[in-house]
């Protein structure tokens, strides 16, 4: 057999199976996984010895060329995936933002337009719903039959995005009726804008009042008040960047009892804290970002969440601001600090340090939270998120022992500082192909934009 590329030497990673084994790749797709194939038959060949060969990353939330607070987050579908790659991911969801008086389809169809022609990597999208008219339930069995079958949902920010108990049920009958699922952004934004309000008033304005206002406790009563409403409506529910044991608790007791109920939890949860906070003047700034960052012991319970499967998925909630001109905006009055960080690009080095290297599970556990499991529980699987025949061909080539400090001043997103400025990390992508095409080449983009394909996905159908 014919191979467009052949990966030798390397070490297969699934989130099962460990083995050392040569794939072969024609079309886009992964044909042959053997002990050994032969080089003369391909056309390219690459030496993966001494690395990981892994399926590529699934991020499966992100924020790309968004307009929030006056201003917009500072990668589009380019630089965003550009960064993407470079650190292992070679799909990720984004968000199509239904604002009031739009259709959902518009919703999507403007989206459609940012990425087009940008994007690297291949992407998909969930559709934020602001307001759920019988017009906007029909939409949304048409959008999952067109494979946008994830919608997000905000108990959060009132008079931009909440939306009430009512309507929340509503929607998540109408994804349980069509096989969608619903994502939902677990806040009491009620009881926070008072507490809110209450800072304001008391002139306490700096950034780290972010963080005092929103408690834990609202985010796990509207976690588990999520939860109660998708056990009403039959529907399985997916709670986003999940910050804090409280809402940790909510989770498990949920599954304990088999609701189909999962979770998300992101890097900024379990490598920073409210600690970040104390630092000069307006820096604090940076970790200005919803849910907010809780106390350091938070994070020890969330790595146990990830092992235990409490939490199914890492994902980045990748949302950046320029420091300079854009978190300026609330240097007076931190309720005007666009909200949102950078991460895209370190996801997978830094759960592999995390977790494989801090020993907390497996490199077999790693590949299920970063790929697997957000392919299987968002309809790309098993296209995406494992290395099997007739997969695509979407490959990470991974030095489990690289080392390196993350650093604005190396990294790849477009954005004036990392949150995760001198950390550390074990564990680097070399080589990045998406659809057997190599994106990265030993660190350097060789990809083009615009070369990334809108992916339609399958109904919910479990984890």
């Amino acid at each position: 057999m014919r191979f467009d590329t052949v990966i030798k030497n390397g070490t297969v990673v699934t989130a099962t199976d460990t083995y050392a084994s040569d794939i072969g790749i024609a079309g886009g797709k992964i044909a042959a996984i053997a002990q050994s194939l032969a080089a003369e038959n391909a056309g390219k060949v690459i030496d993966a010895a001494g690395l990981l060969v892994m399926p590529g990353g699934i991020d499966v939330h992100t924020h790309l060329d968004m307009p929030f607070g006056g201003t917009t987050s500072s990668d589009d579908f380019q630089t965003g995936t550009i960064a993407a790659a470079h650190g292992g991911t070679t799909t990720l969801i984004d968000f199509a933002i239904q604002y009031k008086g739009q259709t959902l389809r518009q919703a999507f169809e403007g989206w459609m337009k940012k990425a087009e022609g940008k994007a690297v990597t291949d992407y998909a999208f969930h559709c934020i719903i602001t307001e759920l008219g019988d017009a906007h339930l029909e939409e949304m069995g048409q959008l999952v039959r067109e494979g946008v079958s994830s919608f997000k949902l905000f108990m959060a920010y009132p008079g931009v995005f909440m939306l009430d108990d009512a309507t929340i049920f509503r929607a998540m009958s109408q994804a349980a009726k069509y096989g969608g699922l619903i994502c939902m952004h677990a806040e009491n934004g009620g009881v926070i804008d008072v507490i809110v309000q209450r800072a304001l008033a008391e002139g306490k304005r700096a950034p780290k009042y972010h963080a005092l206002t929103r408690p834990t406790t609202a985010e796990a009563e509207a976690t588990a008040r999520a939860i109660a409403l998708a056990e009403m409506a039959g529907a399985p529910v997916y709670i986003v960047h999940l910050s804090c044991n409280d809402a940790l608790e909510k989770v498990r007791e949920a599954r304990d009892r088999g609701l189909p109920a999962y979770a998300e939890t992101c890097p900024q949860y379990l490598f920073l804290s409210i600690d970040n906070f104390d630092v000069p003047g307006f820096e604090g700034a940076k970790y200005v970002f919803t849910p907010p960052l809780r106390e350091k012991w938070h994070q020890e319970k969330l790595w146990q969440g990830l092992a235990k499967d409490t939490l199914q998925v890492v994902s980045t909630d990748h949302c950046p601001f320029c420091y300079k001109e854009q978190k300026e905006l609330g240097k007076d009055d931190f309720t005007k600090i666009p909200n949102g960080g950078p991460g895209i690009e370190h996801r997978l080095s830094l759960v592999y340090t995390g977790g494989v290297h801090g020993k907390r599970f497996s490199a077999n556990r790693f590949v299920q939270l970063v790929s697997t499991a957000p392919a299987k529980l968002f309809g790309l699987y098993p296209h995406k998120g494992t290395v099997a025949v007739g997969s695509d061909a979407d490959l990470v080539l991974f030095d489990a022992n690289e080392e390196q400090v993350i650093s604005a001043k190396t990294h790849h997103m477009r954005v004036d500082y990392s949150m995760f400025e001198g950390i550390r990390v074990k564990g680097a992508a070399k080589t990045v192909l998406s659809r057997g095409r190599a994106i990265i080449e030993n660190g350097k983009f060789v990809g083009r934009p615009g070369a990334g394909q809108f992916v339609r996905r399958q109904g919910y159908s479990g984890a």
